[in-house]
């Protein structure tokens, strides 16, 4: 059997959740024994200066038996923290109509001459 085979027969069932950066991706899976489990894969794409970019992935594998307590504590956590601080955004980076902008200090260079203090100079005087 084919590589490729042995992996479209491993995935059962497969949700994707896209999410700015990043991308979440939840797979039932099958073992060797036929029994299933959870993996939940974050892929994070970063951008190079130079345009090309590459994805760094991170991958929890989650088994029956500690999907009770994993989801007990998962929604202890995220009841926390939305009690808390709310459901609203509150990084800038994360807001939809979000554009960076900097705020500059003047300094004294930025500070346009009088119009008088320049010197007219010919290009001919070059």
């Amino acid at each position: 059997m084919r590589e490729n085979d042995m992996l479209e027969k491993e995935e059962i069932f497969s949700k994707v959740l896209r999410a700015g950066r990043r991308t979440y991706f939840f797979d039932v899976r099958a073992t060797k024994a036929d029994d299933y489990y959870i993996t939940i894969t974050e892929s994070k794409k970063f951008t190079e200066e130079d345009g090309s970019f590459h994805f760094k992935k991170h991958k929890i594998y989650l088994y029956k038996e500690d999907f009770t307590a994993f989801a007990e504590i998962l929604e202890e956590m995220t009841s926390y923290v939305l009690n808390h601080k709310g459901e609203e955004v509150i990084s800038e980076r994360h807001q939809r109509d979000f554009k960076k902008e900097y705020v500059l200090e003047k300094t004294d260079e930025d500070i346009i001459p009088n119009v008088s203090s320049f010197t007219d100079i010919e290009f001919d005087d070059i």
